[in-house]
């Protein structure tokens, strides 16, 4: 079984990822010669910036469409590709769980969420625990970006606390995001922290970092943990609510 990616951004023109349905269709191509058997399309839901729903969404899918074709065509392997989403946790956030918009992973009882790099917002634990008490659980991207994560670990243990599944940008490793996110990837990584890693991917010379930082997770953590973070531990993620879909 090959690998998962949870968060990256091939859809063309609605996010900060990619800008058109070839360069989609090639980041997609490299990270499946690099070992991804699937990957989770997470475009940005941030108001204001890029205001994405299931609608937008959607018709970026049907834009790169032709792309996937095309490279098939040539002989090109390409992954699974799931569309979820990545929300700022932001009262808009509040709003579309409440009508059932969000765009959740495709079990439907876990969603990706971000929040600004400098600040954490107040009495955010209470907010997440109600996430999860709705049916809903939030899976963090990128903790190790944070500055209040990266200033003290038990900040970091209290959104785990409140029932956030911490999920490590495999580029964090190798200091794609400079050095205290690296030094607070590791310290999370040796702590057994994260529930899965993804590629974050927004371009297709992303997916060399990738590689580089996979072998950077393998070295530290040994074959075990890649596996965990990469197959095992997004297999849960995914999984999350289909019980009670079928």
């Amino acid at each position: 079984m090959g690998f998962i990616d949870l968060h990256c951004h091939p859809l063309p023109g609605i996010d900060d990822g990619v800008r058109s349905a070839d360069e989609g269709a090639a980041l997609l191509v490299a990270l499946k010669r690099a070992g991804f058997d699937t990957v989770v399309a997470t475009p940005h839901v941030r108001t204001g910036v890029w205001d994405n729903r299931a609608h937008t969404r959607d018709a970026a899918r049907t834009v790169l469409g032709p792309a996937l074709d095309a490279a098939q065509a040539r002989g090109e392997a390409l992954p699974e590709l799931l569309l979820a989403g990545e929300h700022m946790f932001d009262d808009v956030l509040k709003e579309l769980l409440q009508k059932g918009e969000a765009l959740t992973y495709p079990g439907g009882a876990a969603a990706l969420v971000e929040f600004q790099y400098e600040d954490i917002p107040l009495r955010v634990e209470l907010q997440l625990w109600r996430m999860q008490r709705a049916g809903v659980r939030p899976v963090l991207a990128h903790p190790e970006r944070y500055v209040p994560v990266q200033r003290s670990a038990d900040r970091f243990e209290e959104l785990v606390g409140a029932g956030c599944w911490p999920l490590l940008d495999l580029m964090s490793l190798v200091g794609a995001y400079g050095r205290r996110a690296q030094e607070c990837a590791e310290r999370i990584l040796d702590a057994n922290g994260y529930v899965a890693a993804c590629t974050d991917a927004h371009k297709p010379s992303d997916v060399a970092t990738v590689i580089e930082a996979v072998a950077a997770l393998r070295k530290r953590a040994g074959d075990a943990s890649v596996r965990r973070l990469l197959i095992d531990g997004p297999t849960r993620v995914l999984n999350t609510g289909r019980a009670k879909t079928t």
